[in-house]
């Protein structure tokens, strides 16, 4: 494994940022690490990363101890911290060549050339990093976490300030990299955890919640999945309940419906049936389709 995490806490005084959590990733896997906020990932990326203790448990990283051989873990470890801290009076280029030096890289020139290639950084790299605007600097941080070459990639919130088409390069990055390396990330924007991770891990209030794949997750709120329809005559939400084993409709629109099993079966075929015999002409008729983010809010309110 990777990351190995096992029963970890970490406590603030008589406050429990983490309870006893547990989790391993594999070598090439994307796992995304959520959790609203102040539910303890920061607090479990810094652990993993070094740059905090834990009270109680171990992490290791590629098989060596976070407490242990720090050094050698930080060696291994690209880190983006949600905050991103840069040096604003560098330049983008010279500030490059310092975090290559300060990884002792032998060909920091050549190295520096390819990753401000790799994450879009050509245009800018002349510049002072004061000067770009957040998404170039979120790139900025992304590089140095980069650089190195690590075995490990730790991103928190890597997405934070980029513009759609900026979103989709940096995506494409992660998903690349992601193929040599074992990437951690953590972010609030759902559809890119979808676009991205394989795999999710949620935490909330210090525990974890959820630790599955993205497909199989989703699934577990499919129990009573409705069913979107779109008619071109008027129906009325009464006609709607004759439909055999329809026990709630709500309205999505002018001509739309949403459809609700009254015991959790497929009622797709009793719908077009009672239409056919109706006359209705339906225009669409598709599963609504869960998203992570509804398993997120189910799984963080309570």
């Amino acid at each position: 494994m990777s990351i190995e995490v096992n029963k970890v806490v970490k406590k603030y005084g008589s406050q429990a940022a983490l309870n006893n959590v547990s989790f391993s990733v594999k070598e090439g896997e994307i796992v995304g690490f959520l959790g609203p906020n102040g539910a303890g990932k920061s607090t479990m990326m810094k652990i993993i990363t070094c740059y905090l203790e834990q009270t109680e448990g171990n992490v290791s990283v590629c098989g060596f101890n976070v407490q242990e051989d720090a050094l050698k873990v930080k060696s291994l470890v690209g880190y983006l911290p949600e905050s991103n801290p840069l040096y604003y009076d560098m330049y983008v280029k010279e500030y490059l060549m310092f975090i290559a030096g300060v990884h002792k890289l032998k060909n920091k020139k050549e190295r520096v050339i390819e990753i401000i290639h790799d994450v879009g950084l050509n245009l800018e790299e002349h510049k002072r990093i004061g000067e770009l605007s957040k998404g170039y600097k979120q790139r900025v941080g992304l590089a140095q976490a980069l650089i190195h070459n690590p075995k490990v990639l730790i991103l928190d919130e890597p997405t934070s300030g980029l513009d759609p088409n900026q979103l989709v390069e940096i995506r494409n990055l992660i998903k690349r990299v992601g193929k040599e390396k074992t990437v951690l990330m953590s972010s609030h924007i759902m559809q890119e955890i979808e676009a991205i991770c394989s795999r999710v891990i949620i935490i909330n209030r210090g525990d974890i919640v959820a630790d599955e794949q993205v497909d199989v997750i989703k699934h577990s709120l499919d129990a009573n999945k409705g069913i979107l329809v779109e008619f071109r005559e008027d129906v009325t939400e009464e006609q709607l309940l004759e439909i055999e084993k329809v026990g709630k409709v709500n309205s999505r629109g002018t001509n739309k419906w949403l459809l609700l099993s009254d015991d959790k079966s497929d009622i797709r075929e009793n719908i077009f049936k009672h239409s056919v015999s109706q006359k209705w002409n339906i225009i669409s008729l598709t599963e609504e389709e869960t998203k992570l983010e509804e398993v997120f809010k189910s799984l963080t309110s309570k």
